[in-house]
Order: structure tokens, then C-alpha cells, then sequence
């Protein structure tokens, strides 16, 4: 047995908000959309992950969700621009990752980051 894919499932009672977060401003494609569901997610060859955390890291609380990108910094500025509420950062941290935290409208705690 193999595990091919990993999905992340947020609920919303709100479809539009997350569209807007997720696509709108962080970049992502829509790969589905039924109403009910949408699927966002991109054409990039990523590797399957699941982190178990005992700590967010340097004193910060664990987040419900990691985004890695390729400029932490643009989507910093773009966060920002539409109004959404970051709670920390953006910190260069000491294991070699360029990081902020930011809430989703759905009150999630997202962790933006790049490597360095």
C-alpha cells in the first residue's frame, strides 16, 4: 500500500471566502468546485507530508495548515493588502525557513513559508 495524496479539508459555511483566500490571493488553481466542495491546489510535483507538532516553533502555537511558496515576502505584501490578520512575522527562523502566520476568514491558523 501507497499513500498517493494527502488532502486537507476545511469547514466552511462559507465557499466564496475560501475561494477568495485560497485562490485570489494566494494563487492557487481551482481544481474543483461543486458548490458544496472546493478543491484548490496546483500543477506543482510537491511530496506527501504530515507534521505532528508538540510546538509551533520559536514560541508560536502550532497552525492548522503549512503553505510553502516560492516568496514568502509577495505573499507577505499580498496578505496584507487584502486585509487578512497576520499573528507573527515574517521571521527568518533558525531552522533555515523564511516564515509568517496568517488567519483564513474561517479562523484557521495558516503558516506561509519558504526555505532558505
Amino acid at each position: 500500500m501507497k499513500v498517493r495524496r494527502i488532502v486537507a479539508n476545511i469547514e466552511t459555511p462559507d465557499i466564496a471566502a475560501a475561494k477568495h483566500f485560497y485562490q485570489d490571493v494566494l494563487g492557487l488553481d481551482v481544481l474543483m468546485d461543486q458548490g458544496w466542495i472546493l478543491t484548490c491546489g496546483s500543477a506543482e510535483t510537491m511530496t506527501v507530508q504530515v507534521s505532528f507538532m508538540a510546538a509551533g516553533g520559536s514560541g508560536t502555537p502550532v497552525p492548522d495548515l503549512s503553505i510553502e511558496v516560492d516568496d514568502v515576502d509577495a505573499a507577505f505584501a499580498a496578505m496584507k493588502k487584502a486585509g487578512f490578520a497576520v499573528e507573527y512575522g515574517p521571521a527568518d527562523e533558525p531552522w533555515h525557513v523564511r516564515r509568517f502566520y496568517v488567519r483564513d476568514p474561517f479562523g484557521r491558523l495558516v503558516n506561509i513559508l519558504s526555505h532558505r
